[in-house]
């Protein structure tokens, strides 16, 4: 809470001077972790809303796929054409220091959005990769204790469950099974995690893997979805197997696809993150560092949990992503 008390000041104090200074032709670069996914969909609608008030330029551009192999051609091509400040949600928090390097030296400052580099602990002058300025994103730790609390409830505080994940060193995800694990430990002993499955975000390929767990372990009780492919795939797999009364189905994230299953049923309930403030903030956050300003070097943002209570509330309609 009290991280979003001090961005939301930050964004007041920026769109007072942003008023002042709106003819400046800046023009920002936002790199998603791929372009066809409705999170970083609706991240860009929060970061135009952001330009819209600011009077600059923001364009997204990157590849179709969750990749550092296709992300670092995208972000190369864009550090040749030279823009004022890149957001980027970098798809390896290793593999990506090196081309965001790149940027840096080149004079351009690096924001990442989302998903982070090296530690995620910037100008500390510690480790390889602390040179962006700022990193805003959801506490993905804390997403993850609440989807353990939320699964831990739905079955009475005992069970056998897994999380289905995408591979290990992506920030977010690795995030997010990180605080799923922990919460379980601490405050459920009752409930036996067992191994992670990674699908390497192909959601047909996490559907037989919720098979092949349940070949293993016919009282499985649970499943989370660290993101959006891993969510879907446990649920088909949940559904083919005639479990959906038996197995609680949690995701990661909010997109329509998720939020349908919420409503029929497969799916338990959403941790929906708030990308479009992500998105806005990253806009004012790059805006302020090239106006002179100093930056939080972190910007927490919020979440919204999903499910059958709320998912045909008015108010909820705001947290479902953009397709």
């Amino acid at each position: 809470m009290k991280n979003l008390i001090k961005t939301a000041a930050f964004a007041a104090a920026l769109g007072s001077a942003g008023a002042a200074q709106a003819q400046e032709d800046l023009r920002i670069t936002l790199i998603p972790g791929l372009t066809t996914d409705a999170f970083y969909i609706t991240m860009n609608r929060g970061a135009q809303a952001a330009a819209d008030a600011l009077g600059i330029t923001v364009d997204f551009q990157g590849a179709e796929e969750f990749d550092p192999v296709l992300q670092t051609p995208v972000l190369d091509a864009v550090i040749g054409r030279g823009p004022d400040a890149i957001l980027i949600a970098p798809t390896d928090s290793v593999q990506m220091i090196e081309p965001l390097r790149r940027a840096s030296e080149a004079g351009i400052p690096v924001i990442t959005v989302d998903t982070f580099i090296d530690d995620g602990k910037y100008q500390d002058g510690a480790g390889d990769g602390d040179f962006p300025f700022s990193y805003i994103a959801s506490d993905n730790t804390a997403g993850g204790r609440m989807a353990a609390r939320y699964m831990a409830n739905e079955m009475g505080g005992e069970g056998k469950v897994y999380v289905s994940n995408v591979r290990p060193g992506i920030s977010t995800t690795d995030q997010r099974e990180e605080g799923f694990k922990a919460e379980m430990a601490e405050s459920f002993p009752s409930v036996e995690v067992l191994e992670t499955q990674y699908n390497e975000n192909d959601a047909s390929l996490a559907a037989s893997q919720f098979q092949a767990v349940l070949a293993r372990n016919p009282d499985i009780s649970g499943v989370f979805g660290a993101n959006l492919f891993s969510a879907l795939g446990a649920a088909n797999g949940v559904e083919s197997a005639n479990k959906a009364d038996e197995v609680t189905v949690i995701a990661f994230d909010a997109p329509t696809s998720i939020v349908n299953n919420i409503s029929s049923g497969l799916v338990d309930a959403a941790i929906a993150q708030h990308p479009a403030e992500i998105g806005y903030y990253g806009v004012m956050t790059a805006y302020a560092v090239l106006t002179g300003n100093s930056v939080p070097v972190s910007i927490g943002t919020g979440f919204t949990v999903i499910d059958a209570n709320n998912v045909n509330d008015d108010a909820t309609a705001k947290f479902i992503y953009s397709e």
